[in-house]
């Protein structure tokens, strides 16, 4: 599968427009920004846990990071409110779910195989309203 595959190209995409699509696993959709393969696959992604639902025990041999949208992601690493900032390297494992439901902005298999830098950070999102003042745009590193 190819979703905005030409990373030579520019897209600008509003993802509330676009269709959640299953995943293999009962609660959990996505909303595919980008993607390169299947079901393992270079792949930029909004997803949504239903309360409950749970991902079972994978490892990400591309690494992962994800961004907390909203609720509460939790793995047997920790719980992660919105806000939080994950990265996880290659070779990473682990079993992530949510008992109060979540939202996450994920990229997978963007690393370097050799990158093995994990990163647990939580945001505090009022900082981050504060630096916006009118139309600008503010940016702020997650971590480095």
């Amino acid at each position: 599968m190819e979703i905005n595959a030409d990373f030579s190209r520019r897209v600008a995409i509003h993802a509330a427009g676009m269709p959640w699509v299953p995943s293999p696993i009962a609660g959990v959709e996505r909303r595919m920004l980008d993607r390169i393969g299947d079901e393992v696959a270079r792949a930029t992604s909004i997803v949504r846990y239903a309360p409950e639902s749970r991902f079972s025990a994978h490892t990400h041999g591309g690494g992962e990071e994800f961004l907390v949208l909203d609720g509460v992601f939790e793995d047997e690493h920790g719980d992660y409110p919105a806000g939080s900032y994950v990265r996880n390297p290659p070779t990473t494992r682990h079993i992530p779910g949510s008992a109060p439901g979540c939202t996450l902005f994920v990229k997978l298999w963007q690393f370097e195989p050799a990158d093995r830098t994990e990163v647990h950070h939580t945001v505090v999102w009022e900082k981050f309203k504060a630096m916006r003042q009118g139309a600008d745009i503010a940016t702020r590193m997650l971590w480095n």
